[in-house]
């Protein structure tokens, strides 16, 4: 047992298929914005995702307080957090496993990975059998500027497939681009989290509490 683990979490059970260390983060924290990618048909592979029952977004409970932080400090300087993805069942990894495999079926190419070859998905480690999202305290979002009432610029988009989409990708991007990109990261950062090298809006709390666990249960609203 860690150090820092609390007698509840070491009670807590690790099976896949159970979600009672998780909570709803609409429910735990009302401020947030919810565009579940996965649940709609406006994803890269173009129909609704295995596992996706609802569209909300869970987390285990520690990530979710994390993020929370997160929300309040961001709120300060006039933003508030659009989510698009959160836990992911095993079964919906399978989904785009399965989906990779057909290399035909190219629909959503030009929207989300117009310059690489879909054959290279795997080698290029864009899809993977396992994701940390799984695990459940890891979390691809954005920033939401309350005074436009639009998303920020980033630069780039939710799931692009590319450099363009690496957090210190120069390229094209504007100062004030390559500005919101370090805002959201430092925001996270500060507050717990960890930062992939790929995706500037995939982070994951760097003290996940099921770090070998890859859990099965679909995302719906949660009955604790």
């Amino acid at each position: 047992m860690s150090l820092f683990t609390t007698p509840a979490q070491a009670q807590r059970s690790t099976a896949p298929d159970d979600p009672s260390g998780f909570v709803v983060l609409g429910e735990f924290i009302p401020d947030i914005i919810q565009e579940i990618r996965y649940y709609s048909t406006y994803n890269f592979v173009g129909d609704r995702i295995d596992g996706y029952q609802q569209p909300c977004a869970l987390m285990t409970i520690e990530a979710a307080q994390a993020l929370k932080n997160v929300s309040d400090y961001v709120k300060k300087f006039g933003y508030r957090l659009k989510v698009y993805d959160a836990y992911r069942p095993q079964c919906a990894v399978d989904h785009f496993v399965r989906w990779a495999k057909d290399i035909d079926d190219k629909r959503m190419k030009k929207y989300f990975y117009p310059k690489v070859d879909k054959s290279r998905l795997f080698a290029e480690e864009y899809i993977m059998e396992k994701s940390g999202h799984t695990r459940g305290s890891t979390i691809d979002l954005t920033l939401f500027d309350m005074k436009t009432g639009k998303e920020v610029d980033m630069g780039g988009t939710f799931d692009h497939f590319g450099i363009e989409s690496h957090p210190d990708y120069k390229g094209n991007l504007t100062r004030a681009q390559l500005k919101n990109r370090q805002f959201l990261r430092d925001a996270m950062l500060k507050h717990g989290f960890k930062p992939l090298d790929s995706e500037w809006w995939h982070f994951t709390l760097k003290d996940e509490p099921y770090p070998d666990t890859y859990f099965t249960f679909p995302v719906t609203a949660l009955k604790n």
